[in-house]
Order: structure tokens, then C-alpha cells, then sequence
């Protein structure tokens, strides 16, 4: 792109007030070429007011430069998740099965062992309460459709088996022990249980999320261990990307979206597709940017 593309303030308008309700990227810019908007221009447009919102940095007013859309483009830097197709995590060694540059996705063999998923789902069946998810809008936890599950948060090293498995996590994702959220644990119990596609960094577009991200930093990195090995359906998918992981007990998908410029990237999109028979149990850690403070 050479020259400037220029947009109307109720484009610009549209953009955002969808951008803040939690729609991607993707489906914006598509929505726009449908309507007549030229693909690649579209595509530049919501990017970069996309990427702006996120970071909470001024919003281009009335159109965009080359220089612009470079700028929002999502850096790609060296992965936090240590080289190599073996990781040594203190107290184990974990396979790399795959990893991917572009979004920055890595399957992970042997990251529990059978004892421990079956452990933690003894601990967690107890407590268990509806699962929520952070409203774009207000920043509050709330239950949603979006998310059929019912799940719940450990304390951070709560147990000796929870210790173990937060010291591992943090030493197999680059990060110092105190930037990880407590392990949560979800339950997708019944046939159709899912969750609707969605980030897992957040958005600042609200006061919640502004002073959490104010404490802590922004979420960098997520990893979701698989507790079981359900009988059909249940994948990890990234809908942008074109990526699905099936679940196998023991091991995890992990991947990053959060640059050292606090660039977010777009491609990290994921879901939960529908359990289609048995159920689903799954363990899932989110590492910030400093240490991890809820108030």
C-alpha cells in the first residue's frame, strides 16, 4: 500500500464500537469487502484501528499511511517457550510434538502426568461452579452462553500438587513463577459443551481491564493442558490461522500473542469446538507481563 487510505468517522465509528464488543479483526475487514470496500484496504483499516484500541494508543482520526499499517502490523519475535524438541522443566521432560512460527502455537507431549490429571479433576469436581468470561464491555466476569462449561481457579501454589504444577508451568513458559494467574480448571460435562471463538489477552476498553492490566501488565502467553482424552469432539481451534488440536490426556497447546511493544496478535483467536460425546476436562494457565496482583 502507497497512498493513504482515508475513511469517514462513521467508518471509523463502526470499527471500533464492534472492536469493543469483542469482535475480531478478521470477520470486521470480510464484513467490509462484502459491502464494497476494496479486500486489502479493508483489511489494512481494521487492523490498524484494531491494533491501536488494543494497546490503548491513540486511534488514527480520518485515514492511514503505509508507515501506519506497518506499524500495527503484529511483530513476530523470539518465542518465550524454550527451544528444542525436548524441554527440561525441572522435574521432567517434556516433548515438543509441534511448533508453529506464525501464530506462535507449540503441542506439547507429557506435561502431566496421568496420576496428576486425575488427581487434579478429583480436587476440582467438589468446587466446581459455571464457567464465566470477561465482558468486553464492562470488564466483569459474567456466565455466558459463549461458554458452556463449569470450571474453577486454584490459589496459586494452594497444594503440594498445585505447587509442583505451577513451578513446571512457569519454568516450561519462560516466565517467573509470580506472573501466572491461578491454574484454572474447566469441566465441558455435557454433548455440545464449547467455547465461542475468542482472545485471551485483554482489551482495555473498559476500567476493569485497564486496572488489571495497570497491576500486572497484559496477559503474554497461555497453556491449556488436557486432562482427558474425550471420545469425539472437543478441539482447540484457531479459526484465523487454521489450526485444530485435538485433546490427549497428559498433554497441552500453548501459544503467544502479547510482543515485548505490547502488540497483540490477532491470529491468536482460538475456541473450544463442541464435545461431541464423553466429556472434556482441561487445566489452563495465563502468564502476564509482570507478576500477577488481583488488587
Amino acid at each position: 500500500m502507497n497512498e493513504r487510505i482515508g475513511f469517514t468517522r462513521e467508518l471509523r465509528d463502526w470499527v471500533l464500537h464492534n472492536v469493543d464488543r469483542g469482535v475480531p479483526p478478521g470477520p470486521l475487514a470480510r464484513t467490509l469487502a462484502e459491502q464494497g470496500f476494496d479486500g486489502e484496504a479493508a483489511t489494512a483499516v481494521v487492523e490498524t484501528l484494531w491494533s491501536a484500541r488494543a494497546r490503548g494508543v491513540a486511534l488514527p482520526e480520518d485515514g492511514i499511511d503505509a508507515e501506519e499499517v506497518q506499524a500495527a502490523r503484529y511483530r513476530y519475535e523470539e518465542p518465550r517457550l524454550p527451544t528444542g524438541i525436548s524441554i527440561d522443566v525441572g522435574d521432567r521432560r517434556v516433548r515438543v510434538a509441534l511448533r508453529l512460527e506464525r501464530p506462535m502455537v507449540a503441542v506439547l507431549d507429557g506435561v502431566f502426568s496421568p496420576e496428576e490429571c486425575d488427581a487434579l479433576i478429583a480436587l476440582t469436581q467438589p468446587r466446581l461452579q459455571p464457567s464465566t468470561l470477561v465482558d468486553p464491555a464492562s470488564g466483569q466476569d459474567v456466565t455466558s452462553a459463549k461458554r458452556t462449561s463449569q470450571g474453577l481457579f486454584f490459589r496459586p501454589q494452594e497444594n503440594a500438587l498445585i505447587d509442583r504444577i505451577d513451578r513446571r508451568l512457569a519454568r516450561l513458559m519462560g516466565l517467573p513463577l509470580a506472573n501466572g494467574e491461578g491454574l484454572q480448571v474447566l469441566h465441558y460435562a455435557a454433548e455440545g459443551a464449547q467455547s465461542a471463538p475468542h482472545f485471551d489477552f485483554l482489551l482495555p476498553t473498559n476500567s476493569a481491564n485497564q486496572a488489571s492490566i495497570s497491576r500486572s501488565g497484559q496477559r503474554v502467553s497461555t497453556l491449556v493442558a488436557y486432562l482427558n482424552d474425550p471420545e469425539e469432539g472437543g478441539e482447540t481451534v484457531f479459526p484465523e490461522a487454521g489450526i485444530s488440536v485435538a485433546p490427549r490426556k497428559g498433554s497441552a497447546l500453548y501459544f503467544e500473542y502479547c510482543n515485548s511493544a505490547g502488540q497483540l496478535d490477532p491470529l491468536s483467536l482460538h475456541a473450544a469446538l463442541p464435545v461431541l460425546a464423553g466429556e472434556k476436562w482441561v487445566a489452563t494457565r495465563w502468564m502476564r507481563q509482570r507478576a500477577f496482583r488481583t488488587a
